[in-house]
């Protein structure tokens, strides 16, 4: 084994762990806002206070990596950037945390695991992509979505047996929460297309505005501008805003700095050396991450149609993405990382 076989073999290894370490932050995240959330925090606070966090956290990322590049900041780039930040952070990120507040983080994130699924529903019902069922690329995809739609059902329709792995737990309050399913579902419904509409806006944004990390940051300021408006005008109460040295302040912290500055680099990294896909598949191991994580932390009980819910939706991701993965054209590897789509900040990466 030479150098070259040694240095290939590291970094091949770098992205693998880092995709990993990706999917326990986004776990992270789940658990501290389901906690923080059920404890009261106001949302647009939490919202305004997070993705401002984010754009301080890219700002280094966008002056140094950008440097020397034209920016264009005309009224048609200012007011794309605008709508995009309020339907791919600001309404996400709200309806998505209303949407875990009244359900449980592992609930939650299936509907994350639904984002690839409804932005390709959406591509073929304006006819921007073809279904291509004779081919088994479309049949895969087909089939991957039918899986994940069928996980989300089960996990929501169907309880069956409950297993409890933790009896003893610190959070109470989490368990104890009288969850609002129906409520909850159709928030996350919402966020899920809020996202899937944010992708084809930032096509049209990247068009004329192709600087990433600039889009990002300005995206990011203009969502905490429009959380502070709305929420302000919804409870302007000092105890709504107050900041504390507490465990919401841990959670704003966490999930704009790592959960968005750090992912974002990270899948982009990983996207430029393997392709704009590939982030993608480790997106189910958050899922077995959540769901123990929450059984164990939380008290939270795993349910027959939990477990169920979460091994279709793995599948069926697993299925849909062999499919988008096989019709994909081979792309030079300098230019992956100019096909790809800017990643969504934060969990999921966004939420």
């Amino acid at each position: 084994m030479n150098f070259n076989d040694v240095k290939e073999w590291f970094v091949l290894s770098s992205i693998l762990w880092s995709m990993i370490f990706v999917q326990l932050i986004v776990t992270g995240t789940q658990i501290l806002s389901r906690i923080i959330l059920v404890e009261g925090t106001f949302i647009f606070a939490l919202t305004s206070y997070r993705v401002l966090v984010a754009a301080v956290c890219v700002a280094p990322l966008a002056i140094y990596f950008e440097r020397g590049q034209p920016k264009n900041f005309s009224c048609e780039v200012l007011t794309k950037i605008f709508l995009n930040g309020f339907v791919g952070m600001s309404m996400v990120m709200v309806l998505y945390y209303y949407g875990i507040r009244d359900t449980s983080a592992t609930y939650a994130l299936n509907f994350l695991n639904l984002i690839p699924i409804c932005t390709f529903l959406t591509a073929i019902l304006f006819r921007m992509e073809n279904l291509n069922i004779h081919t088994w690329n479309g049949r895969a995809k087909c089939v991957g979505a039918i899986l994940c739609v069928a996980g989300t059902l089960a996990a929501r329709l169907y309880k069956g047996k409950e297993f409890y792995i933790a009896q003893y737990h610190s959070f109470h309050s989490v368990a104890a929460h009288k969850t609002q399913m129906l409520r909850g579902t159709l928030f996350l419904i919402g966020a899920c297309f809020s996202y899937s509409a944010w992708f084809f806006m930032q096509v049209k944004l990247v068009e004329v505005f192709p600087l990433r990390y600039w889009g990002i940051m300005l995206q990011c300021v203009m969502a905490a501008i429009q959380s502070a408006v709305i929420g302000a005008c919804v409870d302007s109460s000092k105890e709504a805003w107050r900041l504390e040295w507490n465990l919401q302040l841990i959670t704003i912290l966490y999930s704009g700095a790592l959960s968005t500055a750090a992912v974002f680099c990270l899948q982009s990294w990983a996207m430029t050396i393997k392709g704009p896909t590939y982030p993608s598949m480790f997106n189910p191991l958050a899922l077995v991450f959540v769901a123990f994580a929450e059984a164990m932390i939380l008290g939270e009980p795993l349910t027959v149609g939990t477990l169920l819910g979460i091994v279709l939706i793995i599948v069926g991701l697993c299925s849909f993405l062999w499919g988008k993965r096989n019709e994909m054209p081979t792309l030079p590897q300098t230019n992956v990382e100019g096909q790809e789509l800017p990643s969504m900040v934060g969990d999921h990466t966004v939420p």
